[in-house]
């Protein structure tokens, strides 16, 4: 109840009383209280012509980061005695070190200034208008409004350093890489032998296998390294998702994806994204910095979703990467994704996918007990297994706890080569 509609209550009950007992003091006793209301209504502030500004430390974060945040509020109006400044705060943004809230009084043509300091995540928090009221020291009146004070901030998802991710894709580009290209050439690794042809380096030379054969000489070949098409996909279904509290399984995703987006194209390769949840949401591959920013940007805005039509994998659109080339699956997957990943090894794609853990992710957010141990074990039985069979289809996996870095469990994984990726051909001697 406000302090107007008390005050007002008391006068009204003292002038009752006064008049039914017919005594003066109680009369007496509402004047005081009679002056007050009138003084206050005197000097109750009038019209609040107010404008806002907002600005910024930075309009472009990474997840996590604190942006400072400064309210500018112009008086284009008569002289406030006391005026209360709140700023709304969007979903995604979280104060620190207080409330966002400003106490002041301004003279008319004067500026304030509200500070504050909010933690960011992941997206694009849209700030749209301040809070202010505008009172006397009476306490009695006070004046609302909401001043259009629009902001906005892109929050990227943050990225990891990586060292060189080891891919072996069927078919690569014509430009020299680090991404091995199973042919014969100019190259550091060890590919073939063949007949020694003008022109050869003679430290190519392999004088072992020419000793056998003194009418002919063989020279060691090594196998070409260039660039390569790679498709990122981003599983963003619902039901691969997992949230208690604070731990979500699909930020540690998304920060995946942007890790290996950004260390693909330092490596000079050729990049895509497709995000595959509650719709298609594909960025055409390219190079270089300009690449790393719209996947950078897509990925700020990606969320998890429902779709009728996209809830398996059977529907991936293969059209979008090209053939022969390295795709890498961000997603914990389940057992019905195994047939739709077998045939896109079956048409020629190599296949990487990086499982985040939820079993590890949401025991720990349950904590310890009995039921959440054994649940835990039996999940983890079910993932090995779906793990033997991507493997005996030929398609690489790395299992990722969370809470180690992205990069070691990438070089635990592959950092030796699997055999099905080992191609290496020998030239054929014939004897004369």
């Amino acid at each position: 109840m406000s302090r107007l509609v008390l005050l007002g209550g008391a006068i009204y009950a003292l002038f009752l009383l006064g008049l039914g007992f017919r005594d003066g003091r109680l009369l007496a006793l509402a004047l005081p209280l009679v002056v007050y209301l009138g003084a206050a209504a005197y000097w109750a502030p009038g019209e609040v012509r107010l404008a806002a500004r907002r600005s910024f430390s930075s309009d472009r974060a990474r997840a996590g980061t604190v942006v400072e945040v400064d309210v500018e509020v112009r008086n284009e109006g008569g002289p406030l005695e006391e005026l209360v400044i709140r700023d709304r705060l969007p979903a995604g943004v979280e104060p620190v070190g207080g409330p966002p809230l400003a106490i002041t009084s301004l003279a008319s043509g004067e500026d304030a200034h509200l500070c504050y300091s909010v933690r960011v995540r992941r997206g694009s928090p849209n700030f749209q208008e301040v809070e202010v009221q505008a009172g006397s020291s009476f306490g009695l009146a006070r004046r609302r409004a909401l001043l259009p004070a629009p902001g906005r901030i892109l929050v990227l998802p943050q990225v990891d350093r990586l060292r060189r991710v080891s891919i072996r894709p069927l078919r690569t580009r014509g430009y020299a890489g680090p991404v091995p290209a199973r042919q014969g050439g100019s190259g550091v690794d060890f590919f073939g032998v063949r007949e020694y042809q003008a022109g050869d380096p003679r430290h190519w030379i392999n004088w072992r296998a020419s000793a056998r054969h003194p009418r002919s000489l063989f020279t060691n070949e090594y196998e070409q390294e260039r660039l390569a098409d790679v498709g990122l996909i981003l599983d963003a279904r619902q039901r691969s998702d997992v949230r208690l509290g604070d731990a979500w399984l699909f930020e540690h995703a998304v920060r995946a994806a942007a890790s290996l987006a950004s260390a693909f194209l330092d490596d000079g390769n050729r990049v895509g994204l497709l995000v595959y949840g509650r719709s298609l949401d594909w960025t055409f591959p390219g190079y270089g910095k300009v690449q790393r920013e719209r996947i950078l940007r897509v990925l700020s805005g990606a969320q998890t979703g429902d779709s009728q039509v996209f809830d398996r994998l059977d529907y991936l659109p293969t059209r979008f990467f090209p053939s022969g080339s390295q795709i890498v699956l961000v997603s914990p997957l389940h057992s019905d994704d195994l047939p739709a990943l077998v045939r896109l090894r079956a048409r020629g794609y190599q296949l990487l996918v990086l499982r985040p853990d939820p079993v590890a992710l949401e025991a720990a957010a349950l904590g310890e007990g009995p039921g959440v141990a054994l649940a835990a074990r039996l999940v983890a039985v079910e993932r090995a297994l779906l793990r033997r069979r991507l493997l005996q289809a030929g398609i690489a996996v790395v299992d990722w706890q969370v809470q180690e870095p992205l990069d070691r469990a990438l070089q635990t994984s592959l950092g030796r080569v699997p055999p099905w990726h080992r191609h290496v051909s020998f030239g054929r001697l014939e004897r004369p």
